[in-house]
């Protein structure tokens, strides 16, 4: 029986004050995260935002930008 070794997650935004945006830093809803105890074990962990473009590169038209969970 194969192993689901990633949880689905949003990408709601990014960090911001009210006339300030921070596009080196952005907000990510984690399913199955409700509160900050939860988030604990995420911290450190690697994401991936995957999505698709128009034009292939590689032999695919799938992209990946990677990050990393360091605040709750």
């Amino acid at each position: 029986q194969p192993v689901r070794l990633y949880v689905k997650g949003v990408f709601t935004g990014y960090k911001r004050s009210i006339k300030n945006q921070y596009n080196h830093t952005a907000l990510l809803k984690i399913d199955g995260v409700k509160d900050k105890d939860a988030a604990d074990w995420y911290m450190g962990k690697r994401v991936a935002y995957i999505y698709r473009a128009q034009r292939e590169v590689k032999g695919s038209k799938y992209r990946c930008i990677w990050g990393r969970v360091t605040r709750a």
